[in-house]
């Protein structure tokens, strides 16, 4: 059985859109590598139930959020109290961006 590969000039369009340059082997080489890729990439279509809807992500596309409304506000002073450490009406966090030892 006969292998099956691209054409010569297939492999250089591909290398020419990735903006690469192949050498007389790496053609040859690609030249069936490619082919198999795209006969792999094919097998999709032939999955029964397949179509463009596929779920791909954890949710649906029809997901509905809560109304956005405002809620009671903390008070500042009890909010100041539960936190670590404070300066006047602002929270101390610990820096998170900063200089590291190699800059």
């Amino acid at each position: 059985m006969k292998e099956e590969k691209l054409t010569r000039e297939e492999v250089l369009h591909v290398a020419e859109l990735a903006k690469i340059k192949l050498s007389e082997s790496d053609i040859e080489k690609f030249q069936v590598q490619l082919k198999k890729l795209l006969n792999d990439v094919e097998k999709i279509n032939e999955v029964e139930g397949y179509d463009d809807e596929i779920l791909i992500a954890p949710w649906s596309r029809d997901t509905t959020l809560r109304k956005d409304e405002a809620g009671e506000m903390l008070n500042p002073k009890t909010v100041l109290e539960n936190a670590p450490r404070h300066a006047g009406n602002y929270i101390e966090v610990p820096v998170v961006i900063g200089e590291s030892e190699g800059a």
